[in-house]
């Protein structure tokens, strides 16, 4: 039998029918029928779709150039706190913006886009490895994602095409850097606007509530910089962003671009971006001139580390009695470990002191419900009680909420993230005080990452506070740049509102700055102690453009997007019927 069905043609009935009849198994050249034809056609499509998604998924793990860009995109992170290369942000984006603009198509610099952003996003948030473990790079990568449009952005702006300057003979001549043709003057114009309103929009979307919130937003690496910070009582960090990114996109186009007259046009794109900081400082300089309409001393109590909220607790009192008077002692975030709607003992003692310093005491307990429900909330207390509250609103990420909880969960179950979703306030609110001397002081409330939303510190502004207060724990983070660049956030909130503004941390950093954002005191992590600063406070009605535009800046940058996006697609359709008549 074998003899003759292997005599027999490929393909024929006799050679296939007898296997069948007696369970044989088939050859692998032989073609079935039947079912088992159906089942194997039905099966070839699938298989042949997942060893060509394993081969792409592969491809994008094995060339370097992605993880050059990885590392490019780590780079400009290093402009922040607490490393402070901060005139790395200029032209630290360079090295990524070639890569991009080098792709062979504009999917790949699309990739390369991406992996640029989880590189700056696992750069920028490295310290939550404590909460998030491995899941870190999921985030990253998840969070990455939108810098894709960055890279297709600078992949049809920063590169012109291969026949630029056909029949001049001067391509290569004007080309400084070695790879392909740079942007005509046209499309340089274009990239100075569309490239930073990408990166704006990223950050934008990134300030989200529901996607985490906005660490590490571009324009924040420039905090120590007063001048620089003049363009966030403008146009807010958003602007900040957009004149860094615009810096760098000049400084691409200056050396790359086809002729001189593109090149000439990116580097006064990039020293106009370096000018924009002193003509909005000189903008804004009459604002700043008001005489002040009093002045207020605030002590920031940090204990620093200890074991146990009763040691804390003493240790925090001790510091508050040992030391001159001011007009208001703020206590951090979860400075007091005890539920004081439950804890009367504990609230009896802090109205006694209160009384016997007479001074208001503003702190943060960590509230509990009687369901068991968790939330951060600050308190004003004077000799009679707790006589305002502030419910902390934007959570930490992960460490007090999961975002999309019902699908990301499990996070909880191999790492430090929150395992339970903690109660928010009801936004921001701005608290009173009664000082010493019989004045009442209006001040806006802030906990912790909520320092890091700009909209939040503009409300506060806006109904009448005259100081912006931030309270904080980063004990969790002792040694990494979190503290400082957390720190750093209140200066640029300064700036965009022209209100003087602090932080109050449990182990550092604590921090105070003025309206314009210049650095008033500073208390690192490894200090103890008190921090007495005295804050001019602007009059009420003194209000940045920020503080009455708004997010202008996001929104014209969304225009911008989307104009691009629909010429991108206008101009591939019109290519397509050029080549179908053709």
């Amino acid at each position: 039998m074998s003899k003759q069905s292997g005599g027999q043609e490929r393909g024929s009935p006799s050679a296939e029918f007898p296997p069948r009849a007696t369970g044989t198994p088939l050859a692998a050249d032989q073609p079935s029928l039947g079912d088992d034809h159906l089942r194997q056609g039905s099966d070839q499509p699938q298989n042949g779709a997942r060893r060509r998604l394993g081969r792409s998924i592969a491809r994008v793990f094995s060339r370097p150039v992605h993880y050059a860009a990885l590392l490019a995109g780590a780079l400009p992170v290093l402009a922040f706190g607490s490393l402070n290369l901060e005139f790395l942000a200029w032209f630290g984006l360079v090295p990524g913006l070639l890569l991009m603009r080098a792709a062979p198509t504009w999917r790949e610099a699309a990739v390369r886009g991406w992996w640029f952003g989880a590189g700056y996003l696992l750069m920028a948030l490295y310290w939550l490895t404590p909460n998030l473990g491995p899941a870190l790079l999921l985030v990253v990568i998840v969070l990455g994602a939108p810098w894709a449009g960055v890279g297709a952005a600078a992949w049809f702006l920063l590169r012109g095409k291969a026949d630029a300057a056909s029949g001049t003979g001067r391509t290569s001549a004007v080309r400084r850097l070695p790879g392909p043709p740079g942007p005509r003057p046209r499309q340089a114009l274009a990239a100075l606007i569309v490239i930073p309103s990408c990166w704006v929009v990223i950050d934008w979307i990134r300030s989200w509530q529901g996607i985490g919130g906005p660490w590490a937003v571009f324009g924040a690496s420039q905090w120590q910089h007063p001048v620089v910070l003049a363009l966030a009582a403008i146009g807010g960090v958003w602007l900040v962003s957009f004149v860094l990114v615009a810096a760098n996109t000049g400084i691409v186009i200056a050396l790359t671009a086809a002729r001189f007259s593109g090149r000439t046009l990116g580097a006064a794109g990039a020293l106009l971006a370096v000018a924009a900081g002193f003509a909005a400082f000189s903008l804004t300089a009459a604002e700043h001139s008001v005489a002040p309409a009093g002045h207020v001393t605030l002590a920031l109590v940090q204990p620093g580390l200890e074991n146990g909220p009763q040691r804390r607790l003493a240790e925090e009192v001790r510091l508050t009695t040992s030391g001159p008077a001011a007009d208001l002692v703020v206590w951090a975030e979860s400075s007091v470990g005890y539920n004081l709607y439950a804890d009367h003992g504990i609230l009896h003692g802090l109205q006694r002191l209160s009384s016997s310093i007479r001074t208001r005491l503003l702190v943060s307990q960590d509230a509990v419900s009687p369901t068991g429900a968790k939330s951060k909330v600050a308190a004003v207390i004077g000799p009679g009680g707790i006589e305002e509250t502030y419910t902390k609103t934007r959570l930490v990420p992960f460490g007090e909420y999961i975002p999309f909880r019902s699908a990301l969960g499990w996070l909880s179950s191999i790492s430090r993230a929150a395992p339970q979703n903690m109660i928010t306030g009801n936004g921001a609110r701005v608290l009173h005080a009664v000082l010493p001397n019989g004045r009442r002081l209006n001040f806006g409330i802030l906990i912790c990452f909520e320092s890091s939303f700009p909209d939040m510190s503009r409300v506060d502004a806006s109904r009448g506070a005259q100081v912006l207060i931030y309270q904080t724990s980063d004990s969790t983070f002792q040694g990494s740049w979190a503290p400082e660049q957390h720190a750093s956030l209140a200066a640029v909130r300064a700036a965009e509102t022209g209100r003087p503004a602090v932080q109050a941390a449990l182990t550092g950093d604590s921090a105070a700055f003025d309206a314009r954002g210049r650095l008033l005191a500073w208390a690192s992590t490894t200090d103890r102690g008190v921090l007495r600063v005295t804050l001019a406070l602007p009059p009420s009605a003194v209000r940045t453009p920020f503080d009455r535009l708004g997010d202008y800046v996001p929104l014209f940058a969304i225009a911008v997007v989307t104009l691009a996006i629909a010429s991108a697609i206008m101009t591939k359709g019109r290519s397509r019927r050029s080549a179908d008549l053709d």
